[in-house]
């Protein structure tokens, strides 16, 4: 696509954005709740997408779904009070939704395996009625203006103004501080084109590409964003992703992943130690019954943390070295 038809369609982004955005009067009621509230918390919603980061890569699900997941959560919870113990129907009917959005049909998850990974007591059809109740409370019909949109046009821009080290600016790393950024809530409350942005001229800057810090100015200067709002969220998503890559950085302790079995298999785990020597298949006979055991003996049982499951992308490696640096100096000298 040539420079004319991005600057075009990030034009017209631009101006859809407004329609996706959550209400900021919502979110900053889920951000006043004190702790013994009845109401869901910010705690509580950044813990539920830390949930979404994790599902969606033990999935295979994209930076996409990702995205719309939590944009379609935080439209919902700033519109609607919800109880807590709601939440995480709402949260996985989002991602549910999202998926059938961004992916293709022949990697969407069935939906009892997506409850049961989730770790989630409702039933199927519990899940249907709340993905209706979502759908028709935002209006939601297959997409949705977010900032990975203008990340991707962004880097798309950026590239084709400068042809050299195409490989240094890296829209998998992008995208990975674009998700860190996501597990709070409070920047659900950014215009996505700024905080876009804002995570574009923070990797150039710490790669000090001159041309390509022009290129964003020229972006700005399009969009006619706001040089006091851009600096705004640019320190907000720099102290961000100094936290995240601090080692002192606390993480959410997420639930553990537990794996359903037979009786039977159960037993069998406990009673032996090792791997059980199989029985050699007789040819030219099949028991079906037969079949249907093994099949079953075939689950396995184990515990696995929902974190465990991030992929590459939650690690530190993605986050401006500068930002490490810079962190550990503010330790030395405290």
């Amino acid at each position: 696509m040539d420079a004319f038809k991005l600057m075009k369609e990030l034009r017209v982004n631009y101006d859809q954005e407004v329609h996706y955005l959550p209400k900021v009067a919502g979110l900053v009621f889920i951000e006043s709740t004190v702790p013994g509230d009845s109401r869901i918390s910010a705690k509580c919603r950044d813990a539920k997408v830390e949930d979404l980061w994790s599902l969606t890569s033990f999935f295979g699900y994209s930076t996409q779904t990702f995205v719309l997941a939590v944009n379609l959560l935080d439209r919902f919870l700033a519109m609607m009070r919800i109880q807590p113990k709601h939440l995480s129907c709402v949260s996985l009917s989002c991602l549910h939704m999202a998926a059938k959005v961004t992916e293709e049909e022949c990697n969407l998850t069935p939906t009892d395996e997506l409850i049961r990974i989730g770790q989630c007591r409702f039933t199927v059809s519990d899940l249907a009625r709340m993905e209706k109740i979502v759908t028709e409370k935002l209006n939601f019909k297959s997409k949705a203006v977010t900032a990975l949109t203008f990340l991707h046009l962004y880097h798309e821009i950026a590239l084709s103004h400068c042809t050299e080290r195409k490989e240094t600016l890296s829209l998998e790393k992008l995208e990975a501080q674009l998700k860190a950024c996501l597990c709070r809530i409070a920047f659900s409350k950014a215009k996505p084109s700024v905080l876009a942005l804002a995570l574009l001229r923070q990797e150039i800057e710490a790669l000090q590409w001159e041309d390509m810090l022009e290129v964003a100015y020229y972006i700005q200067a399009h969009l006619k964003i706001a040089n006091v709002e851009l600096m705004l969220w640019s320190e907000r998503v720099a102290q961000c992703l100094s936290d995240y890559a601090s080692p002192e950085c606390s993480k959410p302790n997420h639930r553990r992943l537990q794996w359903i079995v037979s009786r039977r298999t159960a037993q069998n785990l406990h009673s032996y130690r090792s791997v059980p020597e199989l029985p050699t298949i007789p040819e030219g006979c099949w028991d079906e019954s037969e079949s249907e055991d093994s099949c079953e003996d075939m689950m396995s049982s184990g515990e696995e943390s929902l974190s465990s499951s991030l992929g590459s992308d939650a690690e530190g490696s993605f986050f401006p070295p500068h930002l490490r640096r810079q962190k550990q100096r503010q330790y030395l000298f405290a």
